[in-house]
């Protein structure tokens, strides 16, 4: 088993009609073809964050019973990225109709109202229940765009053609994944949280394992091979992004939102529960 613990299928009632809108809106930005730039993924972005905190949500039972098991893992992510692939859709329509409207700025002001709305309501939800903490999960931030930071600025020095190539999406992937990273271990070393990806529990046992455990705790090592991967990641796409750049960025759009996805719902979870 490769996948984390209490994945669930919703019932066939909420299930097809989620598919098939599934399946409308994948056409509809097939038949489009809408232009996919850094902006574009940028606009992604509060759709990545957006699904994990709706998944938060569901694990405290706080969205209504009737529409719940639309939000739990792993479909919650399918269900974000329907609305979101809609949303596109539409504001690519939008822009046809009135150029000076931006596609990107559409899509990214609708995810971001959304992120922000869904947020604050998880962050009520910790307040009234009383157990709103959120030192922990602002340091595991911090250290993530810290390392991120020193990350990008060795690549722009070391491999400064993949770093223009790349772009802000490069950063994203980094950054993703360098968030899940520190927030796994502080969790992990910090707050006595369990983890349920079997890949990740060899990494961490790998690190108690190592003489450094002692001194330095046993979860550096996860963080480093979580930044260690993108990098490498968006190293290997430097060519793929020259020659198909449309293609290779909706790839590292989905590759960061498999880190960032992770992290946000770590650093919201520590903090609310």
């Amino acid at each position: 088993m490769v996948l984390p613990e209490g994945f669930a299928v919703p019932p066939l009632e909420l299930l097809v009609p989620l598919l098939c809108a599934f399946a409308v809106a994948l056409a509809l930005v097939w038949v489009t073809a809408p232009p996919v730039t850094d902006l574009t993924v940028l606009s992604f972005t509060p759709w990545m964050m957006l699904g994990s905190t709706l998944y938060v949500l569901y694990q405290v039972a706080a969205i209504p019973d009737a529409i719940a098991p639309l939000f739990g893992a792993p479909v919650v992510y399918v269900t974000t990225a329907t609305v979101a692939g809609l949303v596109w859709v539409a504001g690519r329509a939008l822009e046809r109709a009135r150029p000076e409207l931006s596609a990107e700025v559409v899509l990214g002001v609708v995810g971001a109202g959304c992120f922000v709305a869904a947020a604050g309501y998880a962050l009520e939800t910790g307040r009234e229940t009383g157990t709103l903490e959120a030192f922990w999960p602002a340091l595991s931030v911090v250290l993530a765009a810290a390392l991120t930071a020193a990350a990008w600025l060795g690549t722009r020095r070391w491999a400064s053609e993949t770093a223009t190539l790349v772009g802000t999406t490069g950063v994203l992937v980094v950054f993703g994944h360098a968030l899940d990273g520190v927030s796994t271990a502080v969790g992990y070393s910090v707050l006595e949280a369990s983890e349920n990806v079997p890949a990740s529990r060899l990494i961490l046992a790998a690190g108690e394992a190592l003489p450094t455990a002692e001194y330095i705790g046993a979860s550096w090592l996860f963080v480093a091979v979580k930044v260690a991967l993108a990098l490498a990641v968006v190293g290997l796409f430097r060519e793929y992004v020259r020659d198909a750049p449309r293609q290779a960025r909706l790839l590292l759009a989905f590759i960061a939102a498999v880190g960032l996805g992770p992290g946000v719902h770590n650093v919201l979870l520590f903090t609310i529960a």
